[in-house]
């Protein structure tokens, strides 16, 4: 949904919900960052744009069971304070062949994150039959034969009501194999903040998956504006953290290194599932605090994420990074793809 506030509406759920009373006296035009909600006579909202063929929603909450929803009707009412606020959490697995990846540590970090911000506990069995039914609607699309993104999105739900909200969303993962292949040159960029940030303010959320990415997204314009493609954050005493949509992975002969989970960085599924079919092929798999010295001395270093699943860092604030061999780069990306079935 885009980000305008106003761009937003409710479709007439249950729960006691009722669409707002759009003015019936003219018609208006609110443009939003990519859609158009038209306002016309009669008290009706249009919807935002045409029907997306290439994306699924499921609305999980609002009814007695989860139910598909169509893509141009108007979704969220204006008070809900997930578009507000970004006060709610998310998760986003990979869908291949139908199926979803690594999903058991997905839950387990939307349960941890829900937890964190006090939202009421998701029930997973709701969440995973509205995942069914995304899956079911997302076969036979256009472009459903490649790999996909699945987005769980649950917020604190309008401001009036105090209902949560939640959804799901299918949509192509476009133009992910390229990255894949070509690997990102990174800058490192400040987070802000010390690695036990967490630990003296608890309301920092540091290891939630939280709907508040406008940081991190300022910091992915901020690189490709200075002719970068991704960011690798470092803390106040100079530790390197994470990306803003991926975990930092270096490769030191046998050994898989990470930075501490916790120390201002959000546990990594995609890392945490690799480590373990990693350890169980013979790596010695590591967390440790880590400095930006050590990118230049691993001898490959990747960022790890669900959907992009591996991607190598090619260069650090312009100098050129070592390059794993035809075999060693083989292998680790063996060994991410076997994590994305793992359990």
């Amino acid at each position: 949904m885009p980000g305008n506030a106003r761009a937003t509406a409710g479709i007439p759920f249950g729960n006691g919900h009722r669409p707002l009373n759009m003015r019936d006296d003219r018609t208006e035009s609110i443009e939003g960052h990519a859609a158009i909600v038209t306002r016309d006579a009669g008290n009706k909202l249009w919807g935002m744009t045409a029907p997306e063929p290439n994306l699924v929603l499921v609305d999980v909450l609002s009814g007695p069971a989860p139910r598909a929803a169509g893509t141009a009707e108007p979704f969220l009412y204006p008070d809900d304070l997930g578009a507000v606020r970004g006060d709610g959490v998310f998760e986003t697995l990979l869908v291949r062949d139908g199926h979803l990846c690594n999903t058991r540590r997905h839950e387990d970090r939307f349960l941890s994150s829900a937890r964190m911000l006090q939202l009421p506990a998701p029930d997973l069995e709701v969440w995973r039959e509205a995942a069914r039914i995304a899956l079911d609607e997302w076969a036979g699309r256009e472009g459903s034969s490649g790999d996909a993104s699945m987005r769980w999105v649950y917020s604190r739900g309008r401001e009036s009501t105090g209902l949560p909200t939640g959804y799901i969303m299918v949509s192509p993962a476009a133009g992910i194999g390229d990255v894949r292949e070509r690997g990102v040159r990174v800058m490192l960029a400040e987070r802000g903040f010390t690695l036990d940030h967490g630990n003296r303010a608890p309301w920092a959320l540091i290891g939630a998956k939280t709907l508040s990415y406008a940081a991190n997204m300022a910091a992915l314009r901020y690189a490709k504006e200075n002719d970068f493609d991704d960011v690798i954050f470092v803390s106040a005493e100079g530790n390197l953290l994470e990306g803003p949509t991926s975990t930092l992975v270096l490769v030191r002969g046998r050994e898989l290194v990470t930075p501490n989970p916790g120390e201002g960085v959000l546990a990594g599924t995609t890392q945490a599932a690799l480590f373990d079919i990693a350890a169980q092929r013979g790596w010695t798999c590591t967390t440790a605090q880590l400095t930006p010295q050590e990118l230049y001395d691993a001898d490959a270093v990747w960022l790890v994420s669900s959907v992009r699943i591996a991607v190598r860092v090619r260069s650090v604030d312009g100098t050129e990074l070592s390059a794993p061999g035809a075999d060693a780069e083989r292998e680790f990306r063996d060994l991410c793809e076997e994590a994305l079935g793992a359990e």
